[in-house]
């Protein structure tokens, strides 16, 4: 009961940050130094995973590059003697990690992409990132999960409180808290309206989720925006099983959001251990 394969959704066109996204994968932007989709693979090893699944489209090339051994590179910075570099590209992808690719031919919901992992997960719990949130953590968020997935096995849910006015952006859960962190979830809504939410718990881009998903994802309506929703699914999935809402410890930044990408550039920033000390510096100087 192992979680041993995590699935990243990014085949989505990244139309809140055109002209940036036309001919680069939003995943691909940088914070900071990484992208973004880095950030979370890292997220993803450092809680055991090391199968890395990409759910990509057509224009997300770049992404299977990124995780590749580009032997020009390394080639070049072997024979200048810049071995720190060095390391930082071999550490995009450690040689104990493997990264596969399946096509999402149609843009038909985060459900959908989900179900187009299927085969590739198999029978077995898996975990889901999405690279649009990242996650800062004592412990990394997904690590978090894993720990109370071993100790409870089934579906758990990163959830966090979110503004009222804010619901009808997120998956909304409502439950039965079970301790200080894990709740019972008995209902789950996809982007409520604020009158209509059954609480304020919504729905972060980490979940770990039974096989038995995938059931319910395929056999579903469609959802908002005509779409197979996650949320949906998850819901189905609530007749058969429990699931848990994961209240971790950590900061989310919305980097599908310009204001949630400028903010995690700005504060990643700040903690960076080569420009950190000279960017606080900076922001000092500026008159606001």
């Amino acid at each position: 009961m192992q979680i041993k394969k995590a699935v990243f959704p990014v085949a989505g066109l990244g139309t809140r940050f055109l002209p940036a996204t036309k001919a680069q994968p939003k995943e691909m932007m940088p914070v900071v130094d990484k992208p973004l989709i880095q950030y979370a693979v890292e997220e993803a090893y450092a809680a055991g995973v090391r199968e890395m699944i990409f759910v990509t489209g057509r224009h997300k090339r770049p992404i299977e590059d990124h995780f590749d051994m580009s032997f020009e590179l390394e080639k070049t910075l072997e024979q200048a003697n810049k071995q720190e570099l060095l390391d930082v590209v071999r550490s995009v992808k450690p040689a104990d990690m493997e990264c596969i690719y399946v096509r999402q031919a149609q843009s038909l919901g985060l459900g959908h992409a989900v179900l187009c992992a299927e085969r590739l997960v198999g029978n077995e719990p898996f975990a889901v990132l999405l690279a649009d949130d990242l996650m800062v953590g004592e412990t990394p968020v997904l690590k978090q999960m894993v720990e109370q997935f071993a100790e409870w096995r089934t579906s758990i849910l990163a959830v966090q409180e979110v503004p009222l006015a804010y619901v009808k952006r997120y998956g909304i859960v409502a439950g039965t808290p079970v301790n200080e962190r894990m709740t019972e979830v008995t209902r789950i809504v996809e982007k409520p309206a604020p009158e209509e939410a059954p609480s304020r718990l919504g729905v972060a881009g980490r979940y770990i989720l039974t096989p038995g998903v995938f059931h319910e994802i395929r056999t579903q309506n469609v959802g908002v925006g005509g779409e197979l929703q996650l949320t949906d699914g998850i819901a189905g999935l609530l007749r058969r099983e429990k699931v848990f809402a994961y209240n971790y410890q950590g900061k989310r930044y919305d980097c599908g959001s310009k204001e949630g990408f400028l903010k995690a550039n700005v504060e990643l920033a700040l903690e960076h251990p080569e420009i950190g000390t000279w960017f606080r510096g900076y922001l000092k100087q500026l008159t606001l």
